[in-house]
């Protein structure tokens, strides 16, 4: 009989109460689209329970999957998780829930209706790694396809440009307005900081939706397989 597979949805973790609401919601999300599914809370920062203490207390012959409830990759991914992840046989990393082109879609959504002669700023945290940024550059161009506005990536820290810097360059550039893109998932210190960043307009985060839950269901599934196959 094959052993049972668990997920550990792993975020980031915040202080901000709405935000760990939605995190929490996503959480119960993906156990509605999988039921039977046992969902493990953990977290690489800030809050409790810390992921290699989820990940030690997993039962003997039970597989686990990681599903890092983030955005990119960078080194929560690259080495929070994957040290949890190697220190326990049967456990597996998936991909983080970016880029793809549906959260592109879903930025869209969240912009709405803007003036063709404005620009938009995606602003993403951040993260020194170079895959992170240049992840987020591939979303900037998902996003382009589907509006007509100058689209600049940004970051709110680790790297560059900074979301006020390139809210300046848009202006300076002639745009008549600026909006920003908030590629995070929840509210927390990032997104409270896009609102003093200079924007004509801030858009929400991307929870709640449920093509993240369906996502982190997706990412799970690969795992498993590469995991079968490897």
């Amino acid at each position: 009989m094959e052993s049972p597979t668990l997920m550990i949805a792993c975020a980031h973790g915040t202080g901000n109460t709405e935000g760990q609401a939605r995190i929490t919601q996503l959480r119960a999300d993906i156990a509605a689209l999988r039921p039977g599914l046992e969902v493990l809370e953990a977290y690489v920062d800030v809050q409790e329970p810390a992921l290699p203490d989820v990940v030690a207390g997993v039962a003997p012959g039970v597989r686990a999957v990681v599903v890092p409830l983030l955005l990119t990759v960078g080194f929560h991914v690259q080495v929070d998780i994957a040290d949890a992840v190697a220190s326990r046989p049967s456990t597996l990393a998936a991909a983080p829930l970016g880029p793809d082109p549906r959260l592109a879609k879903l930025l869209d959504d969240r912009l709405g209706e803007l003036p063709a002669d404005w620009g938009i700023v995606l602003a993403a945290a951040g993260s020194s790694r170079p895959e992170a940024a240049e992840h987020i550059e591939v979303l900037a161009a998902h996003l382009a396809v589907l509006r007509p506005q100058r689209i600049l990536a940004a970051y709110g820290a680790s790297a560059h440009p900074l979301v006020p810097e390139a809210v300046k360059q848009l202006r300076d550039e002639g745009a008549a307005g600026v909006a920003i893109a908030s590629y995070l998932l929840a509210p927390g210190f990032f997104h409270q900081q896009l609102s003093a960043a200079g924007a004509d307009l801030v858009a929400p985060p991307l929870l709640p939706s449920t093509l993240l839950a369906q996502l982190a269901l997706e990412h799970f599934d690969a795992a498993i397989s590469r995991g079968a196959t490897a």
